[in-house]
């Protein structure tokens, strides 16, 4: 079942600016972690160091503060991403509420990154890092609605087929034949979250089902 939503419920259940979930998301890998680290130390130390030659000029205040924005990157850097990622949300024309059920959920195995490494012989060979993912279908009493892929954790085990699913669908037509884009799932009977990211507002969410559905 597929329960239209109005834009200023999404507004309330998708915030404009990152929450503490979605900034540490945004966060992602250590190697992500590592790479930002790396552009706010670079790019700080050296916009303060031209700073310093330009204490004279007119333009030392900017220099400064492009010093300072730098050194902050790590901050700002994943909020801008959580923020951005939010915001692709309120470009959809529609949004629902699925009253949906698990149809089916199984794993793949993905590949991350690949580079090329010399073997004993002194060979290139392609070397490729996998992860696992589980992907987990969605259907209503109508057919097949869409999918939610996320890695595998220990937790998502008891995920079966058959269990009621809840989360937000949105589309640019009115019937929602084609959907474009879909958000992270409360599993009501087993008390938990799927998804990459956590788009919605968690706790909202679920007073905002409770309301919709059961009442």
């Amino acid at each position: 079942m597929l329960l239209p939503i109005k834009q200023n419920e999404i507004n309330k259940l998708i915030p404009s600016v990152a929450t503490g979930k979605q900034f540490n998301s945004a966060l992602g890998n250590p190697q992500k972690i590592f790479q930002r680290i790396m552009v706010s130390t670079i790019g700080g130390v050296i916009t303060l160091l031209i700073s310093q030659s330009q204490v004279t000029s007119q333009f030392y205040s900017l220099w400064l503060v492009l010093g300072v924005v730098f050194l902050l990157y790590i901050l700002w850097g994943p909020i801008l991403e959580a923020s951005r990622k939010n915001s692709k949300f309120k470009n959809y024309s529609f949004a629902a509420l699925v009253d949906g059920y698990i149809a089916d959920v199984y794993v793949e195995d993905r590949i991350e990154n690949q580079h090329e490494q010399a073997n004993k012989n002194g060979r290139l060979e392609l070397v490729e890092k996998k992860r696992t993912w589980v992907v987990v279908d969605i259907e209503d009493e109508d057919g097949y609605l869409a999918n939610i892929n996320f890695p595998l954790q220990n937790k998502f085990n008891i995920l079966r087929k058959g269990m009621r699913i809840n989360c937000v669908v949105f589309s640019n037509r009115r019937d929602f034949s084609s959907i474009q884009s879909i958000s992270d799932a409360w599993c009501p009977e087993i008390k938990l979250w799927i998804g990459n990211y956590p788009f919605l507002l968690r706790p909202a969410f679920e007073e905002f089902v409770n309301i919709r559905i059961l009442n």
